[in-house]
């Protein structure tokens, strides 16, 4: 029987695409599709940062790969700020996706923005941009070649990502599978993780990586999601 199924990683604020460099081979070693798109104005794609990007841009960059690469049976999996994009995306392509992996991320309600979700909202440095939080160690990472590896690619996030409300109206998530994983003591993910249980998501935890695991703890990861197919 084939239990090949196609993975969509998509990466928190203020990192990128390669932030899965080393997930990425894993689960193709183990016979599945990877996809690991940057989305607009981060990563390798920062020259297209501009105010005008927000939630709904995002949400289009990942509804865009799997149209275009024609892409079914499609575990999505979103990082921190991205659990915002793949609520979004599940609104537009359910058909395409089997599951949702909020990693370590918001679990959006509808009429919300992820400044909700926060004691204290992003705030730019422009009007429109919103640096780092700090360097890597303020993401759970402490390996001096990661902080080494991280620091020249973090960048900035448009503002408006954290303070557009999403639309969840269609309510097209109940069909799918959903799981979270749960990685640090963040008090917005720790909310979100303690709603996922109360909603009947699968439900892992892998709290010794802190808050970037595809980072610092990518074998462990891609062991939990190799679980879900």
């Amino acid at each position: 029987m084939n239990t090949s199924a196609t993975f969509v990683l998509v990466h928190g604020a203020w990192l990128g695409g390669w932030c899965w460099k080393k997930v990425i081979p894993r689960l193709r070693a183990a016979g599945h599709e990877v996809f690991a798109p940057t989305l607009t104005g981060l990563g390798e794609r920062s020259h297209l940062l501009t105010p005008g990007v927000d939630l709904e841009t995002h949400i289009e960059d990942i509804v865009a790969v799997l149209e275009y690469e024609d892409l079914t049976n499609v575990v999505l999996v979103g990082h921190s700020y991205a659990g915002m994009v793949i609520a979004g995306v599940a609104q537009r392509a359910a058909p395409r996706l089997s599951e949702l992996v909020y990693l370590d991320s918001f679990l959006p309600e509808n009429g919300k923005f992820l400044n909700d979700y926060l004691p204290v909202p992003h705030s730019s440095v422009d009007g429109w941009r919103v640096e780092p939080l700090g360097p890597p160690t303020a993401f759970g990472v402490s390996s001096e070649l990661d902080i080494a590896w991280m620091t020249p690619r973090l960048g900035a996030q448009p503002e408006r990502t954290f303070s557009q409300p999403i639309d969840l109206s269609a309510a097209r998530t109940s069909a799918l599978r959903q799981t979270f994983i749960h990685c640090s003591h963040f008090p917005c993910f720790v909310e979100a993780a303690e709603r996922a249980k109360r909603q009947g998501f699968r439900f892992f935890e892998l709290i010794s990586a802190n808050h970037c695991p595809m980072i610092t703890q990518p074998a462990e990861l891609v062991r939990i999601l190799l679980t879900l197919v």
